[in-house]
């Protein structure tokens, strides 16, 4: 089943439970999706990979948004926005731990030849094509610049 059609079928489920955190989250994710097939260019199919980004870039901006709703100190919307990014999250695929990551850093960096922080954006380039949809790269940027200025 796509991700289109499962978050229809969790989006009734959710108007017949009354989750009004869940009846956000998967309107956004609905909008997001009609938005993504219907842009110029994308033929109205979207790919698996193109769904994980999408999903991505949802959570992000939603983190992005908690962050400064809690140094705002605004605990109400900050609470709305970590329970969206729960519900977005479940449509992830599972994402790698830091020593997960770390391991295959360590692996890319061996097979590209890195040896100093001016050989970041080679790793880098590698990195996220490997550890897409497991790793956000935030995440994977401060551990390649943590591994090559050893």
């Amino acid at each position: 089943m796509s991700l289109e059609q499962t978050i229809m079928t969790d989006l009734k489920a959710a108007m017949i439970a009354k989750d009004e955190a869940a009846l956000r989250s998967l309107r956004a994710v609905k909008a997001a999706i009609l938005l993504a097939k219907t842009s110029e260019g994308a033929g109205g199919e979207l790919k698996a990979e193109d769904e994980i980004k999408l999903l991505q870039k949802l959570v992000k901006s939603r983190k992005d948004s908690l962050e400064i709703y809690q140094q705002q100190n605004r605990p109400d919307l900050a609470k709305k926005e970590e329970e969206e990014i729960a519900v977005i999250e479940k449509y992830l695929p599972k994402q790698l731990s830091a020593d997960e990551i770390r391991a295959e850093l360590s692996a890319i960096i061996a097979s590209v030849g890195a040896t100093s922080p001016a050989d970041m954006g080679k790793v880098m380039g590698a990195a996220t094509k490997q550890l897409a949809g497991k790793a956000d790269g935030k995440t994977i940027s401060a551990l390649v610049k943590e591994l090559l200025s050893k």
